[in-house]
């Protein structure tokens, strides 16, 4: 079961993140970003991240499309709210 506080606590910690992430100029604070997001999703409900990255076992975890899944993740949390 997803809970309310799982929900209003990723999309908090996500949020912030993405915000800085999307402004910043300085690639040591978009890889830290990335490193420190990719731990959370670790630790995250499997059920919440399920949810939120349609299956994909490396969502949040990609460098590729890590801007791509943070902004789809922080949408997905927002409507789940």
């Amino acid at each position: 079961m997803i809970t309310k506080d799982s929900i209003e606590t990723a999309y908090s910690f996500l949020h912030q993140k993405q915000r800085i992430y999307v402004h910043s100029t300085l690639d040591w604070q978009k890889d830290d970003i990335e490193i420190a997001i990719a731990s959370y999703a670790d630790e995250m409900s499997k059920e919440l991240l399920d949810a939120i990255s349609d299956g994909r076992t490396d969502f949040l975890r990609d460098h590729k499309r890590f801007q791509e899944d943070i902004t789809k993740a922080v949408e997905m949390l927002e409507k789940m709210l």
